[in-house]
């Protein structure tokens, strides 16, 4: 078990890196069934949805695995980054730009960025990762045979362990408030999932559903449940500061849908390793770069292992105490 002390670490700015160097054409390999021919010098586009640690640590991760594998960045690799900070309509346009860009690549990061770029940009590979459903998202016809121009990896975590985690910490929790976006597939999935979960464990779920982040702090402070749960919505993780405080005011436990929303003040978590399931990207964009892979005859990945994720400080502003076969199964405390 491994002990961390919790880090203050400022959330990288949005940057948009413009490029005028000519990348190749890839566009007969997307989506063919056939291998094209490798890049040598590679321009890659980025759209990433909003900014927060996990997708920060997923994109992060891609571009390491990217260096790994022989591209570097200012050497013979180009990064056009787009943020659209949680605007759907920025990330539609973002897609429109990257879909007449020169890049050899593109990289999606997060559901709503990756339905966008994939119906924008269909002559040549797109990679996604931090996306929970790619199917139900409408991304692949199939998670083993995705069939066009688009795969990657993705993000669905144990939501089922997670609602399971509300009883170890209080066998007597009797509702659990749910917090999401509306307009996230990937949140809509997460809840169905939370809400069959819950039914087995005999919680009552109240949801609160919401447009954009400025509506978490009300939604998070009408709860009246016994436990809060927030699955990977991007909306809701970027206002998570707001929830993790309705937690504490009221007393009760907040279940995170991954890791680094409990080292910012969630409580507990059973989940995956992002900047892991970024570098697991970021591999699969060196196969199609370097040895001219088809997405189309590329599986999409996932996590197979999960870490159980503790904040023992969060616990206390919360006034939950942790069992201790529960801090000793951990694979993170944080005290």
């Amino acid at each position: 078990m491994q002990r961390l002390f919790p880090l203050t670490a400022a959330l990288a700015s949005s940057a948009l890196l413009l490029t005028a160097c000519g990348g190749s054409d890839s566009s007969g390999a997307a989506g063919s069934g056939e291998s094209g021919a490798a890049v040598e010098e590679a321009t890659v586009g980025i759209s990433q949805f909003v900014e927060h640690p996990s997708l920060d640590a997923a994109r992060e991760g891609f571009v390491a695995a990217l260096e790994e594998g022989g591209y570097t960045e200012g050497e013979n690799l180009t990064l056009d980054l787009q943020n659209a900070s949680g605007d759907q309509g920025t990330s539609t346009s973002i897609a429109s730009n990257l879909a007449g860009s020169d890049a050899d690549l593109v990289l999606a990061i997060a559901t709503p960025s990756a339905q966008g770029v994939a119906q924008a940009v269909t002559d040549r590979p797109v990679l996604f990762t931090a996306v929970t459903d790619p199917v139900e998202a409408g991304l692949v016809e199939s998670l083993e045979n995705p069939g066009g121009n688009v795969t990657g990896t993705t993000d669905m975590n144990p939501v089922a362990e997670q609602i399971a985690l509300i009883k170890q910490l209080d066998p007597d929790a009797k509702s659990v408030g749910i917090i999401y976006s509306s307009g996230e597939t990937n949140s809509q999935v997460q809840v169905e999932m939370a809400k069959e979960a819950a039914a087995e464990e005999g919680l009552e779920v109240v949801e609160k559903a919401v447009t954009n982040t400025s509506e978490v702090a009300q939604a998070a402070e009408s709860f009246d449940t016994d436990a809060i749960y927030v699955p990977t919505d991007n909306k809701v993780v970027s206002g998570l500061e707001a929830v993790i405080s309705a937690a504490e005011a009221k007393q009760i436990p907040l279940i995170a849908g991954e890791g680094d929303s409990v080292e910012r003040g969630a409580l507990i978590t059973k989940g995956i390793d992002y900047e892991q399931l970024g570098r697991q990207t970021g591999e699969m964009a060196v196969r199609i770069l370097a040895e001219g892979a088809d997405p189309a005859t590329m599986p999409v990945e996932s996590q197979e292992e999960t870490e159980l994720v503790i904040n023992m400080q969060a616990a206390e502003r919360m006034g939950v105490e942790v069992p201790q076969e529960l801090q000793d199964s951990a694979a993170q405390v944080i005290e």
